[in-house]
């Protein structure tokens, strides 16, 4: 299946779950990442049971503190 990944088309084999996109695409500390499918932000509560579908768009988000 295609999905674009951080706004690149990939190819996947069907019915990857979110979990083994984030290890595939080797994602840096996961567990601080917001994940975003089709412009809906997946809960942290469903990431592990998230199954990723074709023609899906994902975005992984990290968010920085700073500032003066």
């Amino acid at each position: 299946m295609t999905i674009t990944v951080a706004g690149e088309k990939k190819e996947y084999k069907d019915g990857l779950t979110l979990p083994e996109l984030i290890e595939l695409e080797d994602v840096e500390t996961p567990q601080y990442v917001t994940v975003s499918i089709n412009d809906e932000f997946v809960l942290t509560e469903n990431r592990d049971t998230t199954v990723l579908h074709e023609g899906d768009s994902v975005e992984f988000l990290y968010f920085m503190g700073g500032g003066c």
